[in-house]
């Protein structure tokens, strides 16, 4: 028995780069999308028609390209430009042509609020085809590697240590310098002054950096990416990274709103639910967060907008009056609403003079007012031991967001089934992102252009996920069934023996992108 052989690599055959592409490729899609996006209204740099010198590219050929990559894991603009000579499926998404990697990669840096519109777009078109619910929404956040590297990134401490290090190595090299004097060694006496010359450069560069620092009023900076931050990531792991954000809605799993912020997740909340409603253009919806975003300023943003939250409160720990006792941590004590006063667990009265005092200080959680509340029957309490070690006695502080931090913490205990669906809506949408596709890091540098790309990688997902549940040809048809404002007509082509859809739409900026 013989193997099975191929065709000769000299058979002439004769076929089309149509037929070569099947009903249900998810290229017909893009293809279809882009075609007939109107790119200026949405913010895109379009290349204009020139009476004289090189034709160029046509915009929407570098958005196709880079939708493509992304749905393929290919986001490197020199290894797009072998695609196009190499991919079939390439060379029918882009009848042939074969654009620069320089030419790439300046769509992608030049275009982030078009790529931001675009992604706002398409979740337009999924909430129409009823793909998406609006009314429970994931929020949670990932951590995405800048180009910028640890060693590139200082703080006031960090620029100290530096100093500090020069002046004592200076001062080492001085005093060898002074060993050296009665010798003869003159290449070693040399080296040294020449070591005492970088170090003196450094110094100088150390001091202008500390002086950038303080002018810029934040507490780190970044050389090589200025927006890059220093974050946490998980544990005491820290990388000078961005915070993807995310909402994720939980019927088919698909991202409403996203962007991307140089800070944790503690002041991100009212922001990212915001988006997400605008998004959808609904009047209430209800989120889901993890404990890392809870904030009470945050939280009454959200009620405030009709926003209804759950997310889930850290766990309780001491207090600043070094509480011994958990029976007197400051969720036991029972606040009374109608007369403004809390009780403690001894049953005595704390009141407030009704005074607003501000927290100060530089952390993500100051800038709020607060009241004070205490009891004078602290001095004679026998527990009072137990509950604090102010000499004064108890202390209470009481946010101004208060009332909106028991609200979403009541409903936080009452809505445990419902809260265990978060993990399960957008967990694994940065595991896909991140582990399966790779893009667990940015090459670009901007908090700008990096939104752009976060945005692209957004809806490549919404794209890649929604072709999975309904498939290439009912998505497409969707899209031309679409009864939208933004659409004016549709127009059915047949070429060959393929059904292909081109649509002649023309999108207008959206509201919520404007």
């Amino acid at each position: 028995m013989q193997h099975i052989t191929g065709i000769s690599r000299n058979q002439m055959t004769i076929a089309s780069l149509e037929s070569s592409i099947s009903t249900d490729n998810p290229i017909r899609f893009i293809d279809a999308f882009v075609e007939n996006i109107d790119l200026k209204a949405l913010d895109f740099t379009v290349q204009t028609l020139k009476s004289e010198g090189r034709p160029s590219f046509d915009t929407k050929i570098f958005l196709k390209l880079y939708l493509y990559g992304y749905l393929n894991g290919l986001r490197s603009s020199r290894k797009l430009e072998k695609e196009c000579i190499r991919n079939t499926e390439m060379q029918w998404l882009l009848c042939g042509l074969v654009p620069n990697y320089h030419s790439i990669s300046d769509f992608r840096k030049h275009n982030s609020k078009g790529l931001k519109k675009l992604f706002k777009l398409f979740v337009s078109f999924l909430k129409d085809a009823d793909l998406i619910a609006g009314e429970t929404i994931a929020i949670d956040g990932t951590k995405s590697r800048a180009h910028n590297s640890k060693k590139a990134n200082f703080s006031q401490k960090k620029i100290e240590r530096h100093l500090a290090y020069i002046e004592e190595k200076t001062q080492e090299y001085l005093t060898d310098l002074e060993q050296n004097d009665n010798q003869e060694n003159s290449t070693k006496i040399t080296n040294i002054q020449a070591k005492i010359e970088r170090l003196k450069t450094n110094k100088i560069n150390y001091e202008l950096l500390a002086e950038k620092l303080k002018e810029s009023g934040e507490p780190q900076i970044s050389t090589t990416d200025e927006d890059a931050r220093a974050l946490l990531v998980q544990g005491v792991v820290v990388e000078v990274s961005y915070n993807i954000q995310a909402a994720v809605d939980n019927k088919h799993n698909l991202v409403v709103a996203t962007h991307t912020i140089n800070r944790n997740d503690l002041n991100a909340l009212g922001a990212i639910a915001l988006e997400a409603k605008e998004n959808l253009q609904v009047e209430t919806m209800t989120v889901l967060v993890d404990k890392g975003y809870h904030n009470g300023r945050e939280i009454a943003q959200c009620k405030e907008h009709n926003i209804t939250t759950i997310v889930a409160h850290p766990t309780p720990g001491r207090s600043k009056e070094s509480v011994t006792q958990p029976e007197y941590l400051v969720a036991q004590f029972k606040y009374n609403k109608s007369d403004d006063t809390y009780t403690c667990p001894q049953g005595e009265t704390l009141k407030t003079t009704g005074r607003w005092h501000k927290k100060s200080g530089r952390t993500e959680q100051s800038g709020y007012q607060f009241k004070k509340y205490r009891t004078p029957a602290c001095k004679e309490c026998p527990v009072k031991h137990s509950c604090t070690s102010r000499t004064g006695g108890r202390e209470i502080d009481r946010s101004e967001y208060a009332d909106a931090v028991e609200e979403n913490n009541k409903r936080y205990q009452e809505n445990p089934q419902l809260y265990r669906k978060r993990q399960e809506i957008n967990e694994h949408i940065f595991g896909t992102i991140k582990r399966q596709w790779g893009y667990n890091h940015t090459n670009l540098i901007g908090l700008e252009k990096v939104n752009g790309e976060h945005s692209l990688i957004m809806l490549v997902y919404n794209i890649k996920r929604t072709i999975n549940i309904l498939g290439v040809p009912d998505l497409i048809a969707k899209l031309r069934n679409w009864k939208s404002p933004y659409k004016t007509k549709v127009l059915l082509l047949l070429k060959t023996d393929y059904l292909k859809l081109k649509l002649s739409l023309v999108f207008c900026p959206l509201k919520s992108a404007a």
